[in-house]
């Protein structure tokens, strides 16, 4: 009796404490609407935390978050060093907002000091959401896994149609051209995806390029997500 009685109470403390883990998911996810509803359109730029300043790709990415928030996109980056901190840096050379989603990690340095709006998460998830909810485009630098978590985000929500269809644009062609390579010789070879998913990026070396996808993406239509995109995107 007593070893279950102890292993009841276990159990409840766990239980008790994942419970309230449920308001701390929904604090994020309220303060995160709150404070970005008011930043489109907006460009989410993706890339390594291990590249310094003075990489060439640390100063390609500050060139195309200047080049973007000039031409009216707030940059959204995850406001930790390397190609986040650059992002965020280019953004705050330019007249428009930058924007850091910081996370919380055990043993890295997270946040920069280059952004106007800063949102802190625990929870990769949530963050996630907000990567997706208020972006015009994305824009994935080189990186690692987390880049390429977020990369299989957005080609997946986009795939299955659970978001709109937004620029996602990959930044130096040769960093690239194996994975894509991949994806052709094996994903659609296996019919693991559609020839068509090949289209749904698009694959660049310049920020002049970047801008330039962008407003052909946009040209006869805004930025904004329409009534009925805002309707499928209220499911994220």
């Amino acid at each position: 009796m007593r070893k279950e009685s102890r292993s009841l109470s276990i159990n409840d403390t766990l239980m008790a404490k994942e419970s309230w883990k449920v308001f701390q998911v929904m604090a994020e996810f309220v303060e995160g609407y709150e404070r970005l509803v008011h930043i489109p359109p907006s460009v989410s730029i993706f890339g390594s935390a291990r590249l310094k300043a003075g990489h060439p790709w640390y100063n390609l990415t500050l060139e195309i978050a200047k080049a973007l928030s000039e031409s009216g996109y707030s940059v959204v980056s995850g406001g930790g060093p390397g190609l986040m901190e650059a992002a965020n840096k280019g953004a705050k050379e330019g007249p428009s907002l930058s924007v850091g989603l910081n996370i919380v990690l055990p043993h890295e340095e997270v946040m920069n000091e280059y952004q106007d709006i800063s949102l802190r998460f625990r929870h990769f998830f949530t963050r996630k959401v907000m990567f997706v909810k208020y972006a015009s485009a994305y824009v994935v630098m080189p990186g690692g896994f987390g880049t390429l978590d977020e990369l299989a985000e957005i080609l997946a929500l986009v795939q299955t149609g659970k978001t709109r269809r937004i620029p996602i644009i990959l930044v130096v062609e040769e960093f690239w051209r194996d994975l894509l390579s991949w994806f052709k010789s094996t994903l659609v070879a296996n019919d693991t995806i559609h020839a068509d998913d090949l289209n749904l990026y698009k694959v660049v070396n310049t920020p002049e390029e970047v801008v330039a996808a962008l407003h052909d993406f946009y040209r006869d239509r805004s930025p904004s997500p329409s009534p009925k995109e805002r309707e499928i995107m209220s499911d994220l």
